[in-house]
């Protein structure tokens, strides 16, 4: 944290947060002046029920589709109630049969040839705002694919300049935008404060471990620190550095500002990374469960020679003691922790359909003779996807004492960049022997 196709199906709908009225109905607000979007298919689609391991998505629209199991859910979210017209861009061999439904008002369409026409699908009432979701699916067809679909037009007096949706690939936001937008918590402290360790705890609510997230515990001014979704069979907890050299080609770094790796934990993995920055990365593979808490605690200071020494330690109930994970020494650094955050991010493009969410508490730091100082406020904000107005579907707060963040899903509520939070105070400093970690 991209052609040939035959469309034989739209199934047009709204999620929760969009409902319909009888689509005859006159009933609603006073009459808007029609508006327009181009709606791309490449950066705002899901597919779902993907037969084989054919691509059906690229930065074309949808292609090479050839099986009826397979469907196409794309998002667009409106900040007004109104009408709803919907066209699409198509193309088939032979002929194909489409469905369209809108909170489950279907409608059918043919389409026909191999050139690339408009179709209009429909009009209906919305009386809600929030996001739409438009679902493809095939019906029937008379040659071996369904379609090749490029994007929607979208019009009615529902739609005005708020309408949110992933306009173009620029920046390849076609990838970030289906990735979705990460969201942070950003902990303020008194700047005369030398931080020398961060302590965070952090909970996955039941049903909220998503595939594709990365739930970063401790974020600092050089790397970040957390647990990651990897796969169905894998979990890590990661840890990385970032090396004071900025390139995305950890190969290019020249020697004297490479990430040294000092020590790392029993079955801890430590390399390089790249693409995002490079740097030093380390990851432990490791079960962590939903609804468990665990502790994150990380170490940074000056070395004396012109270089910072990070050191990440975590906490599972399990293990019943802290956990080595690595030690990087950062060159041409000399700094004490700074710029402390915690974030949410999906980083499978394939997963940004899926809500998840994540609480973050009992946030304390420590200078370099023990004293702890406890952190109760937080500051929202998000990622360039969100900025951008691309992604809507963001949030963070307070939930039983603790900061949360939540991401993806398209769910309807989104929270204001820079909102402030402050969390009950524990008052009671987590009980750690600093000469006895490992």
């Amino acid at each position: 944290m991209k052609r040939f196709v035959l469309l034989s199906a739209v199934v047009l709908f709204f999620s929760s947060s969009a409902r319909t009225a009888n689509p005859c109905s006159n009933a609603g607000s006073a009459i808007s002046k029609d508006s327009s979007v181009q709606v791309p298919l490449a950066g705002n689609t899901y597919v779902q029920n993907l037969v084989g391991r054919t691509r059906t998505l690229t930065n074309n629209g949808i292609e090479n589709w050839t099986e009826q199991e397979t469907q196409f859910d794309t998002y667009l979210r409106i900040s007004r109630p109104g009408t709803i017209k919907m066209a699409m861009n198509a193309r088939t061999e032979g002929q194909s049969k489409l469905q369209i439904s809108l909170n489950g008002e279907k409608r059918t369409l043919a389409i026909k040839g191999n050139e690339f026409q408009r179709y209009d699908v429909g009009e209906w009432k919305v009386v809600d705002t929030g996001y739409l979701k438009i679902t493809l699916s095939g019906l029937s067809k008379s040659g071996d694919r369904f379609a090749e679909v490029s994007g929607y037009e979208i019009s009615g007096t529902a739609i005005n300049e708020k309408t949110a949706y992933v306009k173009n690939n620029e920046g390849n936001f076609f990838y970030w935008g289906r990735r979705g937008p990460s969201v942070h918590l950003n902990y303020p402290f008194a700047d005369n404060v030398n931080a020398s360790w961060f302590y965070n705890e952090v909970t996955v609510p039941e049903g909220q471990d998503v595939v594709g997230s990365y739930f970063m515990a401790i974020g600092f001014g050089e790397g970040y620190f957390g647990m990651q979704v990897n796969s169905n069979t894998e979990r890590r907890i990661l840890f990385s550095v970032w090396s004071p050299y900025s390139t995305d080609d950890p190969k290019s770094i020249p020697q004297d500002m490479r990430i040294a790796m000092l020590k790392k934990g029993e079955d801890v993995y430590t390399g390089e990374f790249g693409n995002e920055g490079s740097g030093g990365q380390s990851y432990l593979r490791y079960n962590w469960k939903a609804s468990y808490t665990y502790k994150f605690l990380l170490k940074g200071e000056p070395d004396g020679s012109g270089s910072t020494t990070y050191t990440a330690y975590f906490f599972a109930p399990d293990k019943g003691g802290w956990m080595l994970i690595a030690s990087f020494k950062r060159p041409k650094t000399d700094t004490y922790l700074k710029r402390f955050h915690s974030f949410l991010e999906n980083f499978n493009p394939e997963q940004g359909d899926k809500s998840r969410s994540v609480l973050f508490g009992n946030q304390w730091i420590a200078d370099a003779t023990g004293n702890w100082t406890e952190l109760t406020g937080a500051t929202f904000t998000y990622d360039n996807t969100a900025a951008k107005g691309y992604r809507m579907d963001y949030a963070g707060g307070v939930e039983g004492g603790r900061f949360f963040l939540k991401n993806c899903g398209f769910f309807a509520e989104y929270t204001p960049y820079r909102s402030t939070f402050t969390r009950s105070s524990q008052k009671q400093p987590p009980s750690i022997d600093f000469t006895h970690l490992p």
